[in-house]
Protein backbone atom coordinates (compact mmCIF):
# COMPACT_ATOMS: atom_id res chain seq x y z
CA UNK A 1 0.00 0.00 0.00
CA UNK A 2 1.41 3.38 -0.97
CA UNK A 3 1.87 5.78 1.90
CA UNK A 4 0.84 9.40 1.74
CA UNK A 5 2.77 12.17 3.46
CA UNK A 6 1.65 15.76 3.08
CA UNK A 7 -0.28 14.87 -0.05
CA UNK A 8 2.72 13.27 -1.77
CA UNK A 9 2.46 9.61 -2.72
CA UNK A 10 5.57 7.53 -3.05
CA UNK A 11 5.41 3.89 -4.07
CA UNK A 12 9.12 3.11 -3.96
CA UNK A 13 10.07 0.88 -1.03
CA UNK A 14 13.72 1.39 -1.85
CA UNK A 15 13.29 5.11 -1.54
CA UNK A 16 11.64 4.81 1.88
CA UNK A 17 14.43 2.58 3.14
CA UNK A 18 17.05 4.98 1.90
CA UNK A 19 15.20 7.95 3.31
CA UNK A 20 15.22 6.46 6.81
CA UNK A 21 18.99 6.86 6.76
CA UNK A 22 18.69 10.54 6.03
CA UNK A 23 15.80 11.43 8.32
CA UNK A 24 18.02 12.76 11.08
CA UNK A 25 20.82 14.11 8.93
CA UNK A 26 20.73 17.63 7.54
CA UNK A 27 24.24 17.57 6.16
CA UNK A 28 23.39 16.14 2.78
CA UNK A 29 25.51 13.00 3.31
CA UNK A 30 22.34 10.98 3.01
CA UNK A 31 19.25 12.63 1.61
CA UNK A 32 16.18 12.02 -0.48
CA UNK A 33 17.75 13.40 -3.63
CA UNK A 34 20.60 10.90 -3.40
CA UNK A 35 18.12 8.10 -2.92
CA UNK A 36 16.19 9.17 -5.99
CA UNK A 37 19.35 9.69 -8.00
CA UNK A 38 20.51 6.17 -7.25
CA UNK A 39 17.14 4.81 -8.32
CA UNK A 40 17.27 6.80 -11.54
CA UNK A 41 20.69 5.48 -12.40
CA UNK A 42 19.25 1.96 -12.16
CA UNK A 43 16.38 3.01 -14.41
CA UNK A 44 13.84 2.07 -11.75
CA UNK A 45 12.35 5.41 -10.77
CA UNK A 46 8.61 5.21 -10.17
CA UNK A 47 8.19 8.43 -8.21
CA UNK A 48 5.97 11.24 -9.40
CA UNK A 49 8.21 13.81 -7.76
CA UNK A 50 11.82 14.34 -6.90
CA UNK A 51 13.25 16.25 -3.93
CA UNK A 52 16.93 17.13 -3.98
CA UNK A 53 19.66 19.14 -2.32
CA UNK A 54 22.42 21.02 -4.07
CA UNK A 55 24.88 18.23 -4.87
CA UNK A 56 22.70 15.78 -6.76
CA UNK A 57 22.55 16.37 -10.50
CA UNK A 58 19.21 15.80 -12.21
CA UNK A 59 20.43 15.28 -15.75
CA UNK A 60 18.69 14.58 -19.03
CA UNK A 61 19.36 10.87 -18.46
CA UNK A 62 17.89 10.94 -14.96
CA UNK A 63 14.78 12.74 -16.21
CA UNK A 64 14.39 10.27 -19.08
CA UNK A 65 14.53 7.33 -16.64
CA UNK A 66 11.80 8.81 -14.45
CA UNK A 67 8.77 8.06 -16.62
CA UNK A 68 6.16 9.23 -14.11
CA UNK A 69 7.99 12.34 -12.92
CA UNK A 70 5.78 15.41 -12.59
CA UNK A 71 7.74 17.73 -10.36
CA UNK A 72 11.32 18.30 -9.21
CA UNK A 73 11.73 20.16 -5.94
CA UNK A 74 15.01 21.80 -4.96
CA UNK A 75 15.40 22.33 -1.23
CA UNK A 76 17.21 25.63 -1.68
CA UNK A 77 17.61 28.35 -4.30
CA UNK A 78 20.08 27.35 -7.00
CA UNK A 79 18.83 24.98 -9.69
CA UNK A 80 21.92 24.86 -11.90
CA UNK A 81 22.20 21.14 -11.04
CA UNK A 82 18.90 20.47 -12.78
CA UNK A 83 18.61 20.22 -16.54
CA UNK A 84 15.82 22.79 -16.73
CA UNK A 85 15.34 22.46 -20.49
CA UNK A 86 15.00 18.67 -20.32
CA UNK A 87 12.45 19.00 -17.52
CA UNK A 88 10.54 21.68 -19.40
CA UNK A 89 10.45 19.60 -22.58
CA UNK A 90 8.87 16.78 -20.56
CA UNK A 91 6.38 19.13 -18.92
CA UNK A 92 7.93 18.64 -15.49
CA UNK A 93 7.58 21.49 -13.01
CA UNK A 94 10.86 22.53 -11.36
CA UNK A 95 10.43 24.22 -7.98
CA UNK A 96 12.88 25.77 -5.58
CA UNK A 97 12.62 27.19 -2.07
CA UNK A 98 14.06 30.70 -2.30
CA UNK A 99 12.75 32.01 1.00
CA UNK A 100 13.81 29.43 3.56
CA UNK A 101 17.55 30.16 3.54
CA UNK A 102 17.39 33.90 2.87
CA UNK A 103 18.35 35.05 6.35
CA UNK A 104 21.02 32.38 6.80
CA UNK A 105 22.75 33.34 3.56
CA UNK A 106 22.44 37.06 4.29
CA UNK A 107 23.96 36.57 7.74
CA UNK A 108 26.80 34.50 6.29
CA UNK A 109 27.49 37.26 3.77
CA UNK A 110 27.65 39.84 6.55
CA UNK A 111 29.99 37.59 8.52
CA UNK A 112 32.23 37.31 5.45
CA UNK A 113 32.23 41.10 4.98
CA UNK A 114 33.30 41.65 8.57
CA UNK A 115 35.87 38.86 8.50
CA UNK A 116 37.31 40.26 5.29
CA UNK A 117 37.43 43.82 6.63
CA UNK A 118 39.15 42.84 9.89
CA UNK A 119 41.18 39.86 8.57
CA UNK A 120 39.75 37.70 11.33
CA UNK A 121 40.49 34.24 9.82
CA UNK A 122 44.14 35.13 9.15
CA UNK A 123 44.62 36.52 12.65
CA UNK A 124 42.90 33.48 14.14
CA UNK A 125 45.20 31.06 12.30
CA UNK A 126 48.29 33.05 13.27
CA UNK A 127 47.44 33.06 16.95
CA UNK A 128 46.47 29.37 16.90
CA UNK A 129 49.92 28.66 15.51
CA UNK A 130 51.50 30.45 18.45
CA UNK A 131 52.29 33.83 16.92
CA UNK A 132 51.33 37.30 18.18
CA UNK A 133 51.31 39.45 15.07
CA UNK A 134 49.01 42.40 15.71
CA UNK A 135 50.76 44.69 13.26
CA UNK A 136 50.20 42.23 10.39
CA UNK A 137 46.42 42.24 10.65
CA UNK A 138 45.38 45.85 10.55
CA UNK A 139 41.90 45.96 9.07
CA UNK A 140 39.44 48.58 7.87
CA UNK A 141 36.11 49.78 9.23
CA UNK A 142 32.91 49.26 7.29
CA UNK A 143 31.50 52.40 8.88
CA UNK A 144 31.16 55.11 6.27
CA UNK A 145 32.18 52.80 3.43
CA UNK A 146 30.25 52.11 0.21
CA UNK A 147 28.79 48.64 -0.34
CA UNK A 148 27.90 47.69 -3.91
CA UNK A 149 25.20 45.02 -4.13
CA UNK A 150 24.86 43.23 -7.47
CA UNK A 151 21.39 41.68 -7.41
CA UNK A 152 18.72 43.07 -5.09
CA UNK A 153 16.63 39.96 -4.67
CA UNK A 154 15.67 38.52 -1.31
CA UNK A 155 19.20 37.94 -0.04
CA UNK A 156 20.71 41.09 -1.52
CA UNK A 157 17.93 43.15 0.05
CA UNK A 158 18.46 41.61 3.49
CA UNK A 159 22.22 42.22 3.27
CA UNK A 160 21.61 45.84 2.27
CA UNK A 161 19.20 46.46 5.14
CA UNK A 162 21.62 45.10 7.72
CA UNK A 163 24.69 46.87 6.41
CA UNK A 164 22.82 50.19 6.35
CA UNK A 165 22.48 49.72 10.10
CA UNK A 166 26.31 49.70 10.18
CA UNK A 167 26.35 53.09 8.44
CA UNK A 168 27.31 51.83 4.99
CA UNK A 169 26.07 53.57 1.85
CA UNK A 170 24.39 51.03 -0.42
CA UNK A 171 24.68 51.09 -4.21
CA UNK A 172 22.43 48.63 -6.03
CA UNK A 173 22.79 47.24 -9.53
CA UNK A 174 19.76 45.25 -10.61
CA UNK A 175 18.11 45.64 -14.06
CA UNK A 176 14.75 44.62 -12.57
CA UNK A 177 14.77 46.95 -9.57
CA UNK A 178 12.59 50.03 -10.04
CA UNK A 179 13.60 53.49 -8.85
CA UNK A 180 10.55 53.55 -6.59
CA UNK A 181 11.52 50.27 -4.95
CA UNK A 182 15.14 51.40 -4.57
CA UNK A 183 14.01 54.61 -2.87
CA UNK A 184 11.79 52.66 -0.51
CA UNK A 185 14.70 50.37 0.42
CA UNK A 186 16.99 53.33 1.00
CA UNK A 187 19.54 52.33 -1.66
CA UNK A 188 20.88 54.19 -4.68
CA UNK A 189 20.13 52.50 -7.99
CA UNK A 190 23.19 52.70 -10.25
CA UNK A 191 24.70 51.21 -13.37
CA UNK A 192 27.29 48.48 -13.10
CA UNK A 193 30.00 50.95 -14.15
CA UNK A 194 29.00 53.36 -11.38
CA UNK A 195 28.98 50.59 -8.80
CA UNK A 196 32.43 49.38 -9.82
CA UNK A 197 34.03 52.80 -9.60
CA UNK A 198 32.45 53.84 -6.27
CA UNK A 199 32.13 50.71 -4.11
CA UNK A 200 34.63 49.83 -1.37
CA UNK A 201 33.04 46.39 -0.98
CA UNK A 202 31.14 44.48 -3.72
CA UNK A 203 28.86 41.56 -2.91
CA UNK A 204 27.02 39.52 -5.55
CA UNK A 205 23.56 38.04 -5.04
CA UNK A 206 22.31 36.89 -8.44
CA UNK A 207 21.52 33.47 -9.87
CA UNK A 208 24.06 31.99 -12.27
CA UNK A 209 22.74 32.73 -15.76
CA UNK A 210 24.32 33.46 -19.11
CA UNK A 211 23.93 37.16 -18.29
CA UNK A 212 25.56 36.94 -14.84
CA UNK A 213 28.26 34.37 -15.55
CA UNK A 214 31.59 36.15 -15.23
CA UNK A 215 30.02 39.52 -14.49
CA UNK A 216 33.11 40.24 -12.38
CA UNK A 217 35.88 39.47 -14.84
CA UNK A 218 39.28 40.89 -15.77
CA UNK A 219 37.75 43.88 -17.53
CA UNK A 220 35.17 44.80 -14.87
CA UNK A 221 37.65 44.27 -12.05
CA UNK A 222 40.02 46.74 -13.73
CA UNK A 223 37.16 49.26 -13.63
CA UNK A 224 36.70 48.70 -9.91
CA UNK A 225 37.89 51.14 -7.28
CA UNK A 226 41.48 50.39 -6.16
CA UNK A 227 41.46 48.51 -2.87
CA UNK A 228 37.98 47.08 -3.40
CA UNK A 229 37.01 43.89 -1.56
CA UNK A 230 34.88 41.21 -3.28
CA UNK A 231 32.36 38.91 -1.58
CA UNK A 232 30.56 36.01 -3.31
CA UNK A 233 28.09 33.91 -1.36
CA UNK A 234 25.79 33.38 -4.36
CA UNK A 235 26.99 30.93 -7.05
CA UNK A 236 30.37 29.93 -8.37
CA UNK A 237 31.07 31.33 -11.83
CA UNK A 238 29.61 34.78 -11.24
CA UNK A 239 33.14 35.88 -10.42
CA UNK A 240 35.90 34.69 -12.75
CA UNK A 241 38.33 33.05 -10.34
CA UNK A 242 41.57 33.52 -12.29
CA UNK A 243 40.71 37.13 -13.05
CA UNK A 244 40.07 37.78 -9.36
CA UNK A 245 43.34 36.08 -8.40
CA UNK A 246 45.22 38.23 -10.90
CA UNK A 247 43.61 41.42 -9.60
CA UNK A 248 44.56 40.53 -6.03
CA UNK A 249 48.12 39.60 -7.01
CA UNK A 250 48.43 42.95 -8.81
CA UNK A 251 47.29 44.78 -5.68
CA UNK A 252 44.22 46.30 -7.34
CA UNK A 253 41.78 44.22 -5.28
CA UNK A 254 42.53 44.19 -1.55
CA UNK A 255 40.96 40.83 -0.84
CA UNK A 256 38.02 38.50 -1.34
CA UNK A 257 35.65 36.35 0.71
CA UNK A 258 34.23 33.38 -1.15
CA UNK A 259 31.68 30.77 -0.14
CA UNK A 260 31.08 29.34 -3.63
CA UNK A 261 33.29 28.15 -6.47
CA UNK A 262 33.11 27.04 -10.09
CA UNK A 263 34.10 23.53 -9.02
CA UNK A 264 33.01 22.26 -5.63
CA UNK A 265 35.18 21.15 -3.98
CA UNK A 266 37.40 23.79 -5.67
CA UNK A 267 40.29 22.70 -7.83
CA UNK A 268 41.74 26.14 -8.55
CA UNK A 269 44.24 26.61 -5.73
CA UNK A 270 45.68 29.82 -7.17
CA UNK A 271 42.89 31.91 -5.70
CA UNK A 272 42.32 29.97 -2.51
CA UNK A 273 45.96 29.99 -1.50
CA UNK A 274 46.26 33.79 -1.60
CA UNK A 275 46.61 35.19 1.94
CA UNK A 276 44.15 38.00 1.12
CA UNK A 277 41.37 35.49 0.41
CA UNK A 278 39.10 33.90 3.00
CA UNK A 279 36.94 30.93 2.06
CA UNK A 280 34.18 28.71 3.39
CA UNK A 281 32.85 25.46 1.86
CA UNK A 282 29.45 26.67 0.57
CA UNK A 283 28.00 27.32 4.02
CA UNK A 284 25.59 30.13 3.14
CA UNK A 285 22.49 28.06 3.83
CA UNK A 286 24.09 25.70 6.32
CA UNK A 287 22.16 26.53 9.46
CA UNK A 288 19.79 24.23 11.25
CA UNK A 289 16.98 26.71 10.71
CA UNK A 290 17.55 27.11 6.98
CA UNK A 291 17.77 23.38 6.34
CA UNK A 292 14.42 22.81 7.98
CA UNK A 293 12.81 25.84 6.34
CA UNK A 294 13.77 24.94 2.76
CA UNK A 295 12.80 21.29 3.21
CA UNK A 296 9.37 22.21 4.57
CA UNK A 297 8.82 24.91 1.94
CA UNK A 298 9.63 22.70 -1.04
CA UNK A 299 7.65 19.75 0.34
CA UNK A 300 4.55 21.94 0.67
CA UNK A 301 4.87 23.26 -2.88
CA UNK A 302 5.51 19.81 -4.38
CA UNK A 303 2.40 18.54 -2.60
CA UNK A 304 0.38 21.41 -4.11
CA UNK A 305 1.57 20.54 -7.63
CA UNK A 306 0.52 16.91 -7.27
CA UNK A 307 -2.86 17.84 -5.82
CA UNK A 308 -3.63 20.36 -8.55
CA UNK A 309 -3.51 23.36 -6.26
CA UNK A 310 -1.97 26.76 -6.93
CA UNK A 311 1.76 26.75 -6.24
CA UNK A 312 4.65 29.19 -6.35
CA UNK A 313 8.41 29.31 -6.96
CA UNK A 314 8.37 27.41 -10.27
CA UNK A 315 11.58 28.28 -12.11
CA UNK A 316 10.47 27.02 -15.53
CA UNK A 317 7.09 28.73 -15.78
CA UNK A 318 5.69 32.19 -15.09
CA UNK A 319 5.44 33.12 -11.45
CA UNK A 320 3.03 35.83 -10.31
CA UNK A 321 3.03 37.92 -7.20
CA UNK A 322 0.12 37.01 -4.88
CA UNK A 323 -1.68 40.30 -5.52
CA UNK A 324 -1.40 39.82 -9.30
CA UNK A 325 -2.40 36.17 -9.05
CA UNK A 326 -5.60 37.21 -7.27
CA UNK A 327 -6.53 39.46 -10.20
CA UNK A 328 -5.54 37.15 -13.08
CA UNK A 329 -6.43 33.72 -11.69
CA UNK A 330 -10.16 33.97 -12.60
CA UNK A 331 -9.07 34.36 -16.25
CA UNK A 332 -6.95 31.18 -16.29
CA UNK A 333 -9.80 28.77 -17.22
CA UNK A 334 -11.12 31.21 -19.81
CA UNK A 335 -7.72 31.58 -21.50
CA UNK A 336 -7.30 27.81 -21.73
CA UNK A 337 -10.83 27.34 -23.08
CA UNK A 338 -10.31 29.98 -25.77
CA UNK A 339 -7.25 28.09 -27.00
CA UNK A 340 -9.18 24.81 -26.96
CA UNK A 341 -12.17 26.47 -28.66
CA UNK A 342 -10.24 27.91 -31.59
CA UNK A 343 -8.29 24.68 -32.10
CA UNK A 344 -11.61 23.05 -33.03
CA UNK A 345 -12.60 25.80 -35.44
CA UNK A 346 -9.48 26.09 -37.57
CA UNK A 347 -8.79 24.23 -40.79
CA UNK A 348 -5.45 23.73 -42.47
CA UNK A 349 -1.97 24.07 -41.07
CA UNK A 350 -1.67 26.44 -38.16
CA UNK A 351 1.00 29.09 -38.78
CA UNK A 352 0.47 32.00 -36.43
CA UNK A 353 -1.40 32.83 -33.25
CA UNK A 354 -2.24 36.39 -32.24
CA UNK A 355 -3.53 37.08 -28.73
CA UNK A 356 -4.93 40.50 -27.94
CA UNK A 357 -5.77 41.61 -24.41
CA UNK A 358 -7.87 44.66 -23.71
CA UNK A 359 -9.05 46.43 -20.60
CA UNK A 360 -7.76 46.70 -17.07
CA UNK A 361 -5.74 43.46 -17.10
CA UNK A 362 -3.30 44.98 -19.60
CA UNK A 363 -1.59 46.66 -16.63
CA UNK A 364 -0.09 43.29 -15.70
CA UNK A 365 2.31 40.73 -17.13
CA UNK A 366 0.01 38.41 -19.07
CA UNK A 367 2.58 35.75 -19.97
CA UNK A 368 0.75 33.16 -17.91
CA UNK A 369 -2.53 33.76 -19.76
CA UNK A 370 -0.80 33.47 -23.13
CA UNK A 371 0.78 30.20 -22.06
CA UNK A 372 -2.62 28.84 -21.06
CA UNK A 373 -4.09 29.80 -24.44
CA UNK A 374 -1.26 27.89 -26.14
CA UNK A 375 -1.80 24.88 -23.89
CA UNK A 376 -5.50 24.80 -24.77
CA UNK A 377 -4.68 25.16 -28.44
CA UNK A 378 -2.36 22.13 -28.43
CA UNK A 379 -4.28 19.89 -26.07
CA UNK A 380 -6.37 17.97 -28.59
CA UNK A 381 -3.38 17.10 -30.75
CA UNK A 382 -0.90 16.34 -27.96
CA UNK A 383 -3.18 15.17 -25.13
CA UNK A 384 -1.22 14.66 -21.89
CA UNK A 385 2.07 15.60 -23.51
CA UNK A 386 1.30 19.29 -23.21
CA UNK A 387 0.87 21.37 -20.05
CA UNK A 388 1.56 24.91 -18.92
CA UNK A 389 5.25 24.07 -18.39
CA UNK A 390 6.11 22.92 -21.91
CA UNK A 391 3.37 24.54 -24.00
CA UNK A 392 5.59 27.26 -25.41
CA UNK A 393 8.42 24.83 -26.12
CA UNK A 394 6.13 22.49 -28.03
CA UNK A 395 4.60 25.39 -29.96
CA UNK A 396 8.06 26.54 -30.99
CA UNK A 397 8.99 23.03 -32.09
CA UNK A 398 5.96 23.08 -34.34
CA UNK A 399 7.06 26.36 -35.87
CA UNK A 400 4.06 28.23 -34.50
CA UNK A 401 4.63 31.99 -34.28
CA UNK A 402 2.97 33.63 -31.30
CA UNK A 403 2.41 37.34 -30.72
CA UNK A 404 0.82 39.18 -27.80
CA UNK A 405 -0.78 42.63 -27.99
CA UNK A 406 -2.38 44.88 -25.39
CA UNK A 407 -5.10 47.52 -25.80
CA UNK A 408 -5.69 49.36 -22.50
CA UNK A 409 -9.27 50.33 -23.39
CA UNK A 410 -12.13 48.17 -24.63
CA UNK A 411 -15.35 49.93 -25.53
CA UNK A 412 -17.58 46.98 -24.69
CA UNK A 413 -16.00 45.06 -21.80
CA UNK A 414 -13.86 45.81 -18.77
CA UNK A 415 -11.52 43.03 -19.90
CA UNK A 416 -11.38 40.84 -22.98
CA UNK A 417 -9.13 38.13 -24.43
CA UNK A 418 -9.18 37.71 -28.22
CA UNK A 419 -7.44 34.82 -29.96
CA UNK A 420 -6.82 34.88 -33.72
CA UNK A 421 -5.46 31.78 -35.42
CA UNK A 422 -3.91 32.02 -38.89
CA UNK A 423 -3.65 28.91 -41.07
CA UNK A 424 -2.68 28.31 -44.68
CA UNK A 425 -6.42 28.29 -45.43
CA UNK A 426 -7.48 31.45 -43.60
CA UNK A 427 -8.08 32.75 -40.09
CA UNK A 428 -10.52 32.22 -37.23
CA UNK A 429 -11.20 34.47 -34.25
CA UNK A 430 -12.71 33.84 -30.85
CA UNK A 431 -12.92 36.19 -27.88
CA UNK A 432 -14.08 35.88 -24.29
CA UNK A 433 -14.56 37.77 -21.06
CA UNK A 434 -15.81 37.42 -17.49
CA UNK A 435 -19.18 39.00 -16.67
CA UNK A 436 -18.71 38.56 -12.98
CA UNK A 437 -15.93 37.04 -10.90
CA UNK A 438 -16.06 33.60 -12.54
CA UNK A 439 -18.85 33.94 -15.12
CA UNK A 440 -17.09 32.99 -18.38
CA UNK A 441 -18.51 34.01 -21.73
CA UNK A 442 -17.46 33.67 -25.35
CA UNK A 443 -18.46 37.03 -26.76
CA UNK A 444 -17.14 36.85 -30.32
CA UNK A 445 -16.69 34.24 -33.03
CA UNK A 446 -15.24 35.47 -36.33
CA UNK A 447 -16.56 38.99 -35.78
CA UNK A 448 -20.05 37.88 -34.71
CA UNK A 449 -21.16 38.74 -31.18
CA UNK A 450 -22.62 36.32 -28.64
CA UNK A 451 -22.83 35.62 -24.93
CA UNK A 452 -22.07 31.90 -24.93
CA UNK A 453 -21.13 29.91 -21.85
CA UNK A 454 -17.98 27.95 -22.88
CA UNK A 455 -18.95 24.58 -21.49
CA UNK A 456 -20.10 21.23 -22.80
CA UNK A 457 -20.98 20.42 -26.42
CA UNK A 458 -21.44 23.36 -28.76
CA UNK A 459 -22.57 23.40 -32.39
CA UNK A 460 -21.09 26.31 -34.35
CA UNK A 461 -23.04 26.56 -37.61
CA UNK A 462 -22.46 29.43 -40.05
CA UNK A 463 -25.47 29.74 -42.36
CA UNK A 464 -27.34 32.00 -44.72
CA UNK A 465 -29.77 34.22 -42.84
CA UNK A 466 -32.87 32.70 -44.40
CA UNK A 467 -36.14 31.41 -42.96
CA UNK A 468 -36.31 27.72 -42.07
CA UNK A 469 -32.59 26.87 -41.67
CA UNK A 470 -32.56 27.03 -37.88
CA UNK A 471 -35.73 24.91 -37.83
CA UNK A 472 -34.12 22.25 -40.03
CA UNK A 473 -31.12 22.03 -37.70
CA UNK A 474 -33.43 21.68 -34.70
CA UNK A 475 -35.44 18.97 -36.42
CA UNK A 476 -32.34 16.89 -37.22
CA UNK A 477 -31.08 17.18 -33.65
CA UNK A 478 -34.53 16.31 -32.26
CA UNK A 479 -34.82 13.17 -34.39
CA UNK A 480 -31.37 12.12 -33.11
CA UNK A 481 -32.54 12.55 -29.51
CA UNK A 482 -30.21 15.48 -28.85
CA UNK A 483 -31.70 18.20 -26.68
CA UNK A 484 -30.81 21.86 -27.26
CA UNK A 485 -30.11 23.57 -23.94
CA UNK A 486 -29.36 27.06 -25.27
CA UNK A 487 -29.33 28.79 -28.65
CA UNK A 488 -27.93 32.08 -29.85
CA UNK A 489 -27.67 33.58 -33.32
CA UNK A 490 -25.28 36.30 -34.38
CA UNK A 491 -25.54 38.25 -37.62
CA UNK A 492 -24.10 41.43 -39.10
CA UNK A 493 -26.90 42.23 -41.49
CA UNK A 494 -30.28 40.81 -42.45
CA UNK A 495 -30.07 38.28 -45.25
CA UNK A 496 -26.30 37.89 -44.98
CA UNK A 497 -24.20 35.23 -43.32
CA UNK A 498 -25.12 34.43 -39.73
CA UNK A 499 -23.78 32.03 -37.11
CA UNK A 500 -25.92 29.93 -34.80
CA UNK A 501 -24.40 28.58 -31.61
CA UNK A 502 -26.27 25.73 -29.97
CA UNK A 503 -25.43 24.25 -26.59
CA UNK A 504 -26.40 20.56 -26.43
CA UNK A 505 -26.89 18.23 -23.49
CA UNK A 506 -24.83 15.53 -25.17
CA UNK A 507 -22.38 14.93 -28.00
CA UNK A 508 -23.41 15.17 -31.65
CA UNK A 509 -22.54 11.98 -33.55
CA UNK A 510 -20.53 12.49 -36.73
CA UNK A 511 -23.43 11.15 -38.80
CA UNK A 512 -25.76 13.80 -37.40
CA UNK A 513 -23.17 16.54 -37.93
CA UNK A 514 -22.82 15.38 -41.54
CA UNK A 515 -26.58 15.58 -42.00
CA UNK A 516 -26.60 19.15 -40.68
CA UNK A 517 -23.78 20.03 -43.09
CA UNK A 518 -26.01 18.81 -45.91
CA UNK A 519 -28.68 21.45 -45.23
CA UNK A 520 -28.75 24.02 -48.04
CA UNK A 521 -27.39 27.30 -46.70
CA UNK A 522 -25.38 25.78 -43.82
CA UNK A 523 -21.63 26.38 -44.21
CA UNK A 524 -19.12 24.02 -42.62
CA UNK A 525 -20.70 23.40 -39.18
CA UNK A 526 -18.34 22.46 -36.34
CA UNK A 527 -18.79 20.77 -33.00
CA UNK A 528 -16.73 22.27 -30.17
CA UNK A 529 -16.31 20.31 -26.95
CA UNK A 530 -15.20 22.23 -23.85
Amino acid sequence: MAKKFGGVINESIGFRQCLRKSSNDLTGKWNSSRCLSNASERGTVREDRRLRRSQTKVTTEVIAAAKKLKVIGRAGVGVDNVDIQAATNRGIVVLNAPDGNTISTAEHTIGMIMALARRIPQAHTSLKEGRWERKNFTGVEVNGKVLGVIGMGRIGTEVAKRMMAMNMTILAFDPFLTKERATKLGVRLVTLDELLTEADFITVHTPLTKETRGILNAETLRQAKPGVRIINCARGGIVEEDALAGAIEAGHVAGAALDVFVDEPPTNRRLIDLPQVIVTPHLGASTAEAQVNVAVDVAHEVSKVLQGEAFKNAVNMPTLRPEVMKILRPYFPLAEKLGLFISQLVEGRLERLEIEYSGEITEYDLTSLTTLVIEGLLRLSLNDEVNIVNARVLAKEKGLKISERKEPIDNDYSNKIQVKAHTDLGERVVAGTLFRKNDERVVEIDGYHFEVVPHGHLLIAPHNDEPGIIGQVGTILGKAGINIAYMQVGRKEAGGLAIMVLTMDNEIPSTVLKEIAGIKGVVNPRQVVL
